[in-house]
């Protein structure tokens, strides 16, 4: 009786690995597309500002596969709004694809080296503070690029009163939606054989969970009462 084929059955391996590489990839960021869509329902900040929630879908991702694999939806999605919703051409692009790569390739990188829960939300506040810093750069070096009608002495004014606050809200909405959500769509996702199986020792429930999950909703609660006060709503 002949040997297997060892290499070819290594190499399907691989092929299959590939493709649910690809695959996951690619519903990650038509979800993200269909998030950012949805997103621009709701009201500006300051009549230019938009608090989007694809980063909640793109860093789980990046949690699942690395950080190239966010900045690789990142930069899909942000392409793919700039060709179809958006109205300030490469130069919003280009800062849509600075704010959330700051922030998923962030909190990816760091989880990768803290893979717990604990990590999770270390890496998420980690993700929040880049955003945070980043965006106030870019903001006062791109902004007036494009919105004419704002100085740059203007815009360096708005920097603590608007963009701070604005993307503190913006990266903490996200962190909250990710805290909740991410174990119930990972689950979903191995189970359906699209996301690879956890190398980590389960962790115990309880206490830890309950305060994992309390943080997370009084996190989103915080964020959606502040957004709504940059909105002008409350």
């Amino acid at each position: 009786m002949s040997e297997p084929n060892v290499s070819a059955i290594k190499s399907g391996a691989r092929a299959r690995m590939s493709t649910r590489f690809l695959t996951t990839l690619a519903m990650l960021t038509a979800i993200a597309y269909v998030v950012m869509v949805l997103s621009k329902m709701l009201p500006q900040v300051s009549g230019f500002l938009q608090l989007d929630l694809k980063d909640t879908v793109i860093c789980i991702g990046g949690f699942l596969f690395g950080p190239l694999s966010a900045a690789v939806i990142s930069i899909a999605v942000a392409v793919l709004e700039m060709l179809t919703y958006s109205d300030t051409g490469i130069i919003g692009c280009i800062m849509n694809m600075l704010a959330t790569c700051a922030f998923t390739c962030t909190a990816s990188f760091v989880y990768t080296k803290f893979h717990t829960k604990k990590g999770a939300v270390i890496s998420l506040a980690a993700g929040v503070a880049v955003l945070t810093a980043v965006m106030l750069l870019w903001n006062y070096l791109i902004t007036p690029l494009y919105m004419t009608d704002f100085s740059r002495a203007q815009i360096a004014a708005l920097l603590p009163t608007l963009f701070l606050p604005f993307n503190l809200v913006k990266g903490g909405l996200n962190m909250a939606l990710i805290l909740l959500i991410y174990k119930p769509v990972v689950t979903a996702l191995r189970k359906a054989h699209l996301a690879p199986a956890s190398h980590v020792p389960a962790q115990g429930t309880g206490r830890l969970s309950a305060g994992y999950l309390l943080f997370g909703a009084a996190l989103l609660a915080t964020c959606v009462t502040f957004a709504l006060v940059l909105m002008g709503i409350l």
